[in-house]
C-alpha cells in the first residue's frame, strides 16, 4: 500500500467522526407523548407481552433485525493475533457492509477471554439479545470447537464467516469455471494449499456440491495430509486420505484445482506448470494471493484465476454472501444456517453470474461490457440483485429442510432494501 493510501484510510476512519457506524432512531421521540411510549410508562406494554411470550420480542423490538459481529481478536485479517480491542475497525467494517448491502442492523462486540469456553459462555450469555451471531477472526482450530458449541447452545444462527463466507463465493465461483473449462465437479481432482478454517470450510461445501473426497489432497506445512499421519488434529484428520502423495508437488500435479487459502507467494511459476490444461487456480491469501495473477496469465494462459482483491477479475469476496445469508436467515426466523443453506447460496451466487450484467454494475466498474466468462465467474458486489437471488435461496433452504419458523415472505424476492 501507498502511504497516501494508508493515510486515507486513517482519515476516512477518523474523519469527520470516528468510526464506520453509528445508531438511528425508528421512531419519533419529538413530543412529551413520544417520549411516554417510548418509555415510561408506555414501555411496561411490551414488557409485558414478551414477558408472556418470548417470540414477541420479534415483534416489539428490533431483534429479529439485530445481528452482532462477535470477535476475539486472534485472527484479524492478515494480521494474526492482536487482541480484540484492534479487531475493532474490522467488526465495525462489517456492522457496515451488513446495513449498506442488506438492512441488517449490527452491532460489534469484541470479547477479552482467557479461553475458548470464557469466550463461549460470553457468547451465549448474550446471545438472547440478537437475531443472529457472526463471529469473525477468530484463529483455527479454536474457531471450529466455538462456533459447534454456540450453534448448539443458540436458538439464532451462529455463522463464523471467515470459514463460510469464504467457502460459499468460492464454491460459486468453483462451479462456473468448471463449466467454462469443460469439467466436472465429481470427476475433477484438487490440491489445496492450507488448512485452516477456510481451507476446511470450503473443501466440505464443495464436497457437499458434488466432489469426491477421494480427489481431494489438502496440504498443511508439512505436505500432504495423508492417513498414515499421526500427528493430525481431529479437524484436519477428516480429510486424511489414503495416497502416495506427499508434498504440495505431488500434490498439484496433474490437479483440475489448485486452491490456495495459506499466505502469501506460497506457490511458484514452476509449480502451476504441474497441474492439468486448462485448471483452475484460487489464489485467495489477501492482501498478497499466493501467485500473483500476472504470473498465471503469462505462464499459464489456459487457466481460470480468482483472488481475493478487488483490483483483479474474479474476486472472492465474502460481501457477496454474508449479509444476504444473514438477510434470508433472520426474514425466516431460521433457528441455524446449515449446509443446505450456504449451497443454495453458492448455487444462487453462481447462477447470478450468468446473467446479463446491469447497467448499474457498468457504470460502477467503468466498463461497457462484462460477460460470463474466464474474466467473470463471480458476481460483482455492486450488484443490486444480490440482495433478492442469494436472500430468496436461503430463505427458501432453510423452509425446506425444517429450520424456518416464519413462512417465505411476501415482500420477497426483494428488489431493493426499500422493500424492508
Amino acid at each position: 500500500m501507498s502511504q497516501d493510501f494508508k493515510q486515507a484510510a486513517l482519515d476516512y476512519h477518523q474523519f469527520p467522526k470516528p468510526g464506520k457506524v453509528s445508531v438511528e432512531l425508528t421512531k419519533p421521540a419529538e413530543t412529551s407523548y413520544d417520549l411516554s411510549l417510548a418509555y415510561s410508562p408506555g414501555v411496561a406494554e411490551p414488557v409485558k407481552e414478551i414477558a408472556a411470550d418470548p417470540e414477541n420480542a420479534y415483534k416489539y423490538t428490533g431483534k429479529g433485525n439485530l445481528v452482532a459481529v462477535i470477535s476475539d481478536g486472534t485472527a484479524i485479517l492478515g494480521l494474526g493475533d492482536l487482541g480484540p480491542l484492534a479487531s475493532k475497525p474490522v467488526m465495525e467494517g462489517k456492522g457496515l457492509l451488513f446495513k449498506r448491502f442488506a438492512g441488517v442492523n449490527a452491532i460489534d462486540i469484541e470479547v477479552e477471554s482467557e479461553s475458548p469456553q470464557a469466550f463461549i459462555d460470553t457468547v451465549r450469555r448474550i446471545a438472547i439479545t440478537f437475531g443472529g451471531i457472526n463471529l469473525e477472526d477468530i484463529k483455527a482450530p479454536e474457531c471450529f470447537e466455538i462456533e459447534r458449541t454456540l450453534i448448539e447452545q443458540c436458538d439464532i444462527p451462529v455463522f463464523h464467516d471467515d470459514q463460510h463466507g469464504t467457502a460459499i463465493v468460492t464454491v460459486a465461483g468453483m462451479l462456473n469455471a468448471l463449466e467454462i473449462q469443460g469439467k466436472k465437479l465429481e470427476e475433477a481432482t484438487m490440491c489445496v494449499v492450507g488448512a485452516g478454517a477456510a481451507a476446511i470450510s470450503c473443501t466440505k461445501l464443495l464436497i457437499l456440491a458434488g466432489m469426491k473426497p477421494e480427489n481431494i489432497f489438502m496440504c498443511d506445512r508439512k505436505g500432504v495430509i495423508h492417513s498414515g499421519r499421526d500427528d493430525l488434529n481431529q479437524y484436519k484428520q477428516a480429510f486424511a486420505i489414503d495416497t502416495d502423495k506427499r508434498t504440495v508437488n505431488d500434490a498439484m500435479t496433474g490437479a483440475d484445482i489448485l486452491l490456495g487459502l495459506s499466505g502469501p507467494d506460497m506457490i511458484s511459476r514452476e509449480q502451476i506448470m504441474l497441474l492439468a490444461e486448462k485448471p483452475i487456480i484460487f489464489a485467495c491469501a489477501n492482501p498478497v494471493p499466493e501467485i500473483m495473477p500476472e504470473i498465471v496469465e503469462e505462464a499459464r494462459p489456459d487457466a481460470i484465476m480468482a483472488t481475493g482483491r478487488s483490483d483483479y477479475p474474479n474476486q472472492v469476496n465474502n460481501v457477496l454472501g454474508f449479509p444476504f445469508i444473514f438477510r434470508g436467515a433472520l426474514d425466516v426466523r431460521s433457528r441455524r444456517i446449515n449446509e443446505e443453506m450456504k449451497l443454495a447460496a453458492a448455487k444462487a451466487l453462481a447462477g447470478l453470474a450468468k446473467e446479463p450484467v446491469t447497467p448499474e454494475v457498468l457504470k460502477a466498474y467503468g466498463i461497457d461490457s462484462l460477460e460470463f466468462g474466464p474474466g467473470y465467474i463471480i458476481p460483482k458486489a455492486v450488484d443490486s440483485r444480490l440482495l433478492g437471488v442469494v436472500s430468496s435461496a436461503v430463505a427458501q433452504a432453510a423452509i425446506d429442510t425444517g429450520v424456518a419458523r416464519k413462512p417465505y415472505p411476501a415482500n420477497y424476492p426483494l428488489t431493493s432494501l426499500d422493500d424492508l
